[in-house]
């Protein structure tokens, strides 16, 4: 089975602009390229897994998504980068609009979008990483039995401590965490 990085997307990947649709307006992180590109070259599958609750709530229509998607795919290939996988949530319970104001499994901090990664793409969660920005993504990787990073760059102000919100490391970029995990997997395979 691979292994994957499952990357949130606002805040963490791209600078976070609330509910930005428009492809002109997405950038990577000026902190996640090198890092990323030594993990894919680690053999790590790259996945995004990102909550899109401007759907539900009335801010842009689900159809605005594949453009999202397709931006990222050029903004990776730029680098010298595979997009694996974009897995997105447009549910929220407390929406506008009917039919994605609902709970799911899929919306994190639930683990769904990780879970249906792993099973499309034949991952092992036990080997991969959940990096985000605040402790929900932190939660879903741990709940979906994944390691998880926390990049600590302001973005999670509520702090609320749960069974699942402690992540494995705590770093202030992607590329820090890169160099983290890593060597992290070299400990691991040197403990074989």
């Amino acid at each position: 089975m691979d292994k994957a990085i499952f990357l949130d997307k606002d805040g963490t990947l791209i600078p976070d602009i609330p509910y930005n649709v428009d492809p002109d307006k997405i950038t990577l992180s000026n902190d996640a390229v090198a890092g990323l590109l030594s993990l894919q070259n680690d053999g790590y599958k790259l996945i995004i897994i990102s909550n899109q609750s401007g759907v539900a709530r009335g801010y842009f229509t689900e159809d605005k998504l594949p453009v999202v998607k397709e931006k990222m795919r050029q903004l990776f290939a730029e680098n010298g980068l595979s997009l694996d996988g974009f897995y997105y949530c447009p549910h929220h319970p407390e929406g506008t609009v009917a039919g994605y104001n609902i709970m799911c499994d899929c919306r994190k901090p639930s683990p769904g979008m990780l879970l249906n990664a792993a099973d499309e793409h034949e991952i092992s969660l036990t080997n991969s990483w959940m990096i985000g920005d605040i402790l929900n993504d932190v939660e879903a990787g741990n709940r979906a039995g994944c390691k998880t990073v926390l990049i600590d760059n302001g973005n999670e102000t509520e702090w609320l401590d749960g069974a699942y919100r402690k992540p494995t490391i705590v770093c202030k970029t992607i590329n820090q965490a890169a160099e983290f995990l890593l060597n992290f997997h070299k400990h691991e395979l040197a403990g074989l």
